[in-house]
Protein backbone atom coordinates (compact mmCIF):
# COMPACT_ATOMS: atom_id res chain seq x y z
CA UNK A 1 0.00 0.00 0.00
CA UNK A 2 0.91 3.21 -1.16
CA UNK A 3 1.75 6.32 1.60
CA UNK A 4 -1.44 8.02 0.19
CA UNK A 5 -3.05 4.97 0.22
CA UNK A 6 -2.28 4.37 3.90
CA UNK A 7 -3.37 8.25 4.21
CA UNK A 8 -6.83 7.66 2.55
CA UNK A 9 -7.69 4.55 4.67
CA UNK A 10 -6.82 6.15 7.46
CA UNK A 11 -8.76 9.14 7.07
CA UNK A 12 -11.51 7.19 5.73
CA UNK A 13 -11.98 4.88 8.96
CA UNK A 14 -11.24 8.13 11.46
CA UNK A 15 -14.60 9.00 9.80
CA UNK A 16 -16.54 6.21 9.56
CA UNK A 17 -15.81 5.54 13.14
CA UNK A 18 -17.64 8.88 13.87
CA UNK A 19 -20.39 8.39 11.47
CA UNK A 20 -19.59 11.10 9.40
CA UNK A 21 -19.38 11.96 5.33
CA UNK A 22 -16.48 13.58 3.39
CA UNK A 23 -17.47 15.06 -0.10
CA UNK A 24 -14.82 16.61 -2.82
CA UNK A 25 -14.22 19.45 -5.14
CA UNK A 26 -11.54 19.75 -6.97
CA UNK A 27 -9.76 21.49 -9.56
CA UNK A 28 -6.09 20.91 -10.79
CA UNK A 29 -6.13 17.71 -9.25
CA UNK A 30 -8.93 16.64 -11.83
CA UNK A 31 -10.20 13.85 -9.46
CA UNK A 32 -7.58 12.25 -7.92
CA UNK A 33 -8.61 12.82 -4.45
CA UNK A 34 -11.62 11.01 -5.12
CA UNK A 35 -9.41 7.98 -7.21
CA UNK A 36 -7.69 7.68 -3.77
CA UNK A 37 -10.45 7.30 -2.29
CA UNK A 38 -12.61 5.38 -3.48
CA UNK A 39 -9.26 2.63 -4.48
CA UNK A 40 -9.96 1.83 -0.56
CA UNK A 41 -12.86 -0.97 -0.18
CA UNK A 42 -15.91 0.19 2.02
CA UNK A 43 -15.23 3.87 0.95
CA UNK A 44 -18.35 4.06 -0.06
CA UNK A 45 -19.55 3.97 3.80
CA UNK A 46 -17.92 7.68 4.17
CA UNK A 47 -17.17 8.77 0.55
CA UNK A 48 -20.22 10.45 -1.07
CA UNK A 49 -18.94 12.08 -4.30
CA UNK A 50 -17.13 14.83 -5.17
CA UNK A 51 -17.21 17.69 -8.46
CA UNK A 52 -14.07 18.01 -11.04
CA UNK A 53 -14.56 21.92 -11.77
CA UNK A 54 -11.63 22.72 -13.90
CA UNK A 55 -13.44 26.12 -15.09
CA UNK A 56 -14.72 29.11 -13.79
CA UNK A 57 -18.27 28.45 -14.51
CA UNK A 58 -18.29 24.63 -12.89
CA UNK A 59 -16.85 26.18 -9.79
CA UNK A 60 -19.77 29.13 -10.54
CA UNK A 61 -22.23 26.62 -11.33
CA UNK A 62 -22.24 23.62 -8.87
CA UNK A 63 -20.06 24.77 -6.49
CA UNK A 64 -21.85 27.94 -5.97
CA UNK A 65 -17.92 29.70 -5.64
CA UNK A 66 -19.27 33.71 -6.39
CA UNK A 67 -18.15 35.05 -9.30
CA UNK A 68 -17.33 38.10 -7.86
CA UNK A 69 -14.64 35.96 -5.95
CA UNK A 70 -13.29 34.68 -9.08
CA UNK A 71 -12.86 38.15 -10.34
CA UNK A 72 -11.74 39.65 -7.65
CA UNK A 73 -9.56 36.85 -6.39
CA UNK A 74 -8.79 33.91 -9.17
CA UNK A 75 -9.81 31.03 -9.37
CA UNK A 76 -5.89 29.92 -7.80
CA UNK A 77 -6.50 31.61 -4.58
CA UNK A 78 -7.63 30.64 -0.58
CA UNK A 79 -11.06 32.57 -1.35
CA UNK A 80 -11.91 30.07 -4.08
CA UNK A 81 -10.67 27.25 -1.97
CA UNK A 82 -13.19 27.77 1.13
CA UNK A 83 -15.74 28.78 -1.23
CA UNK A 84 -15.29 25.41 -3.08
CA UNK A 85 -14.74 23.55 0.13
CA UNK A 86 -18.32 25.43 1.49
CA UNK A 87 -20.21 24.96 -2.20
CA UNK A 88 -19.54 21.32 -2.10
CA UNK A 89 -20.64 20.88 1.88
CA UNK A 90 -24.04 22.77 1.08
CA UNK A 91 -24.29 20.47 -2.10
CA UNK A 92 -23.82 17.43 -1.24
CA UNK A 93 -24.53 17.72 2.45
CA UNK A 94 -21.29 15.93 3.63
CA UNK A 95 -19.68 16.17 6.94
CA UNK A 96 -16.13 16.78 6.07
CA UNK A 97 -15.43 18.61 2.48
CA UNK A 98 -12.05 18.93 0.84
CA UNK A 99 -11.33 21.31 -1.92
CA UNK A 100 -8.33 21.73 -4.06
CA UNK A 101 -7.37 24.95 -6.31
CA UNK A 102 -4.13 25.46 -7.92
CA UNK A 103 -1.69 26.09 -10.95
CA UNK A 104 -0.06 22.29 -11.63
CA UNK A 105 1.88 23.71 -14.96
CA UNK A 106 3.84 23.06 -17.10
CA UNK A 107 2.94 26.75 -17.81
CA UNK A 108 1.25 29.44 -15.75
CA UNK A 109 -2.10 30.84 -16.16
CA UNK A 110 -0.64 34.43 -16.86
CA UNK A 111 -1.51 35.91 -13.34
CA UNK A 112 2.28 35.98 -12.64
CA UNK A 113 1.78 33.52 -10.31
CA UNK A 114 3.78 30.53 -9.82
CA UNK A 115 3.47 26.95 -10.82
CA UNK A 116 3.07 24.86 -7.82
CA UNK A 117 0.98 27.55 -5.99
CA UNK A 118 -2.11 25.05 -4.58
CA UNK A 119 -4.91 26.03 -2.33
CA UNK A 120 -6.27 23.24 0.00
CA UNK A 121 -9.37 23.80 1.75
CA UNK A 122 -11.53 21.93 4.32
CA UNK A 123 -14.85 22.31 5.47
CA UNK A 124 -16.66 21.19 8.83
CA UNK A 125 -19.33 22.08 10.80
CA UNK A 126 -16.92 23.94 13.25
CA UNK A 127 -15.71 26.10 9.80
CA UNK A 128 -13.44 26.35 7.12
CA UNK A 129 -9.53 26.03 7.03
CA UNK A 130 -7.61 26.63 3.46
CA UNK A 131 -3.84 26.33 3.56
CA UNK A 132 -1.82 27.60 1.00
CA UNK A 133 1.35 25.35 -0.77
CA UNK A 134 4.15 26.10 -2.81
CA UNK A 135 5.07 22.08 -4.67
CA UNK A 136 7.73 21.71 -6.76
CA UNK A 137 7.87 19.27 -9.51
CA UNK A 138 6.80 18.13 -13.07
CA UNK A 139 2.62 18.65 -13.35
CA UNK A 140 2.00 14.39 -11.85
CA UNK A 141 4.35 15.39 -9.09
CA UNK A 142 2.63 18.43 -8.27
CA UNK A 143 -0.59 17.60 -8.79
CA UNK A 144 0.46 13.87 -6.41
CA UNK A 145 1.71 16.28 -3.99
CA UNK A 146 -2.06 18.69 -3.80
CA UNK A 147 -3.77 15.13 -2.99
CA UNK A 148 -1.51 14.08 0.19
CA UNK A 149 -2.06 17.50 1.19
CA UNK A 150 -5.75 17.21 0.78
CA UNK A 151 -6.30 13.99 2.96
CA UNK A 152 -3.23 15.37 5.24
CA UNK A 153 -5.63 18.24 5.77
CA UNK A 154 -8.80 16.22 6.04
CA UNK A 155 -7.43 14.05 8.82
CA UNK A 156 -6.30 16.78 11.02
CA UNK A 157 -9.84 17.81 10.48
CA UNK A 158 -11.81 14.47 11.19
CA UNK A 159 -10.29 14.90 14.90
CA UNK A 160 -11.58 19.12 15.57
CA UNK A 161 -15.45 18.17 15.58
Amino acid sequence: MTKTEEAAAALLSALEKKGRTLATAESCTGGMIGAALTAIPGSSNVYLGGVISYTNSVKEQLLHVPHETLEAFSAVSPETAQAMAEGIRASIHADLTLSVTGLAGPSGDGSGKSVGLVYVGCATPAGTLVQRHLFSGDRAAIRAQAVDAAITLGSLAVHLF
